[in-house]
């Protein structure tokens, strides 16, 4: 079970303190865990991720109705997509080492769920779910703020990551762009890929994941990170 230790470096991490400490708990109990301990279904993390989902969706719908002013509709419903997506929640998540904090069944533990996509953003929405029946939704809606939207260019830029590579290569005169698969590992219901993003014969960057998609996403961002870095010591 999880130690008073364990969540109070949490709430230090994430800059919010909670007064029932059980909620912490829950949303970061995966199902995984709840089952294998023979806990009641309530508590896990699956009924705290549907509201903190919720809490995501209308507090980012708020935050570009009012930074966004001239932009329609359908781009915004586009952009708090990719906002609030699997793969941009668990590069939040990453920031503050969510994954390290998760209670997992073996099964899961063993199979490197605590770097798993789909289980840490989840849980990143069961905590938002959390903080909001804990301290209410400004509470929640801060740590959204603080968490996620702070780093919204980054976000943008990650999720968009392969198409503006795409662009960006188009656009010099120094070969295609590629990826390529170095590395496959891990037993087939959880490999892990290690892809390379090269423009002709050059590495510019590299990603790892649980699909080939999300590893060249990566390595794609690390790519552009490169780019732009060469970029301002040119000039």
């Amino acid at each position: 079970m999880m130690q008073t230790q364990d969540v109070e470096k949490l709430m230090q991490k994430i800059g919010y303190r909670f007064q029932d400490i059980a909620l912490v708990k829950t949303a970061l109990t995966h199902s995984s865990y709840a089952n294998e301990h023979r806990l009641p279904r309530r508590e896990n993390n699956e009924r705290l991720e549907y509201l903190g989902d919720a809490v995501l969706e209308l507090t980012v719908s708020e935050y570009l109705f009012q930074t966004k002013p001239d932009m329609p509709e359908g781009e915004m419903t586009k952009l708090r997509a990719k906002i609030v997506c699997e793969s941009t929640l668990f590069l939040c998540a990453k920031k503050f080492g969510l994954g390290d904090h998760l209670l997992l069944g073996k099964g899961e533990e063993g199979t490197g769920g605590r770097k798993r996509p789909s289980i840490v953003s989840d849980a990143m929405e069961a905590l938002i779910g959390a903080i909001y029946l804990d301290g209410g939704f400004e509470d929640a809606k801060s740590f959204i703020h603080r968490l996620i939207l702070k780093d919204i260019d980054r976000l943008q830029l990650f999720s968009d990551s392969k198409t503006i590579l795409q662009e960006i290569v188009q656009g010099m005169d120094s070969g295609e762009l590629s990826y390529r698969l170095v590395e496959e590992k891990g037993p087939d219901h959880s490999k892990t890929f290690l892809v390379e993003a090269l423009v002709g014969e050059e590495v510019l960057g590299s990603g790892s994941g649980h699909t080939k998609k999300a590893a060249e996403q990566e390595a794609a961002y690390h790519a552009i990170m490169k780019m732009k870095n060469r970029k301002g010591t040119d000039a």
